[in-house]
């Protein structure tokens, strides 16, 4: 059992983003949680079920999606070395 399966729709708060990129040609799009609950039905799935049922909008692609939510933290890279 994953993350995706103890999160629901209803969760996410309406300025938080979920990131969809297609498995086969790589488009990337977001959602926001305002977003996934305007949509019809969507409210009692959870986000493993949301991401099985997204397809890829790319023309002529219509692949499957993998969701990942992205994080807001700033990142630094490694400054240093051996002395």
């Amino acid at each position: 059992m994953s993350w995706k399966d103890r999160l629901q729709v209803l969760d996410l708060d309406p300025n938080d983003r979920v990131e969809l990129t297609c498995r086969r040609c790589g488009h990337l799009r977001y959602l926001t949680g305002l977003a996934l609950l305007a949509r019809k039905g969507a409210l009692r799935l959870t986000l493993s079920e949301v991401e099985a049922r997204a397809r890829c909008r790319q023309r002529g692609c219509s692949g499957t999606m993998r969701l990942a939510m992205p994080n807001e933290r700033n990142t630094v890279g490694f400054v240093g070395g051996i002395a």
